[in-house]
This record gives C-alpha cells, structure tokens and sequence, in this order.
C-alpha cells in the first residue's frame, strides 16, 4: 500500500470506532435471527475472499499504475451490517496463508460508518481502495411482498433481501438473493433477483 492509502485506511478504521464509541454499540436481533444472518454473511464473505478477490486484486496489482493513479495494493474494505461485523471477524480471524497476506489491508464497516469518512475524505475513484458490500434488509416493507409473489410466505415468515457487491476492480457487480426466514431458520428462495425500482 502506498502511504496515502495506508493513512486513509487507518483514518477510516479510528472514525468507525471513534463512531461505535459515541453510538455505545450496535442494536443486533434476537440471537436466533442475529446467528442466522451472521451464517448467511460468513458464507457470502468467505466465497468473495476465496474466489473473487484474488483475481481482482491481481488485476489492480497489473493495472496501469502511477499513470492510473490507483493503488496496486488497495485497502479491502467489507462493507456489513452491525451483525456482519462478527461475521467478518470470524472470517478475516481464520488461519489461511493467502488470508494472512492481505489481512492487514482490511478493515471490517458498517455503511454508515464507511459513507460519514468517504464524505470527508472521498475516494470516488477507488484510488486507496475495493469494497465489498454484503448485508441483508431483514425487515422488507409488506408493501413491498407482491414483487415476490412468485415465491410465498408462510403464515409467520417474512422475507430476506441479500445484497452484495464489489467496486473498485475492472467491472461494479452488484447482486440481490430472496430468503425468507421463519423465526427459527433462513432459507434461500430465489438468488440473482431483479427488485424494481419504484415508478417516479
């Protein structure tokens, strides 16, 4: 990492603390529902790291360079929800050598913590860094439940919206999986869904 991508990754992880320090800790579900989100994330954090983030930080590392501005070894940021900040702990704590050349690269954020220092500090371009957003909307507005008519629920049960992706390499993918979740286990519906955006 250049010294300009090390300042700005150690800048963003004392203002994510620094926030969690003033907010007193994060509000987490009931234990069942937390341990099942936690399952899901894992899962999702460990298929990125295992397959996809390989080849994308060798693509950075065989960009253009200065000419490009960005750095070839960029910060790794995931992106979660209060819940997947345990489960990228778990993740970026197991023994893997490949893991452990990059871990000190990493920093674990909520959105809000990473969006309150890209204000202050923007790296639109990805300059100091890649991202990789993974949480889930567990509380998805009824109104909202006839997009997934094709998939109904159970007296009970609610739906589950997964959403994930990556910037800061060659190609921004972003993908939506539909779950639903019964107050006792997750299960998953339908992956690569299109939600609609709302007419106006």
């Amino acid at each position: 990492m250049t010294p300009d991508t090390v300042s700005w990754l150690e800048g963003l992880r004392a203002s994510a603390l620094a926030a969690r320090d003033r907010a007193d800790g994060h509000r987490l579900p009931p234990a069942a529902e937390a341990t099942a989100e936690r399952a899901v994330l894992a899962a999702d954090f460990v298929t990125w790291i295992d397959t996809e983030l390989p080849d994308l930080l060798a693509g950075r590392a065989a960009g253009p360079g200065d000419e490009g501005g960005a750095d070839p070894e960029p910060a790794i940021i995931l992106m979660t929800s209060p819940v997947g900040l345990a489960a990228a702990a778990d993740v970026l704590g197991r023994s893997d050598p490949l893991l452990d050349r990059w871990r000190e690269r990493c920093a674990c954020v909520t959105e809000i913590e990473y969006r309150a220092w890209c204000l202050k500090h923007p790296d639109y371009d990805y300059r100091h860094h890649v991202i990789h957003w993974n949480w889930i909307k567990t509380r998805v507005p009824a109104q909202r439940w006839p997009e997934f008519a094709a998939w109904p629920l159970g007296e009970g049960e609610c739906y589950w919206l997964h959403r994930l992706g990556t910037a800061g390499g060659p190609v921004e993918r972003r993908a939506c999986h539909l779950w639903k979740w019964n107050g006792r286990t997750a299960a998953l519906l339908k992956p690569f869904i299109e939600e609609r955006l709302p007419a106006g």
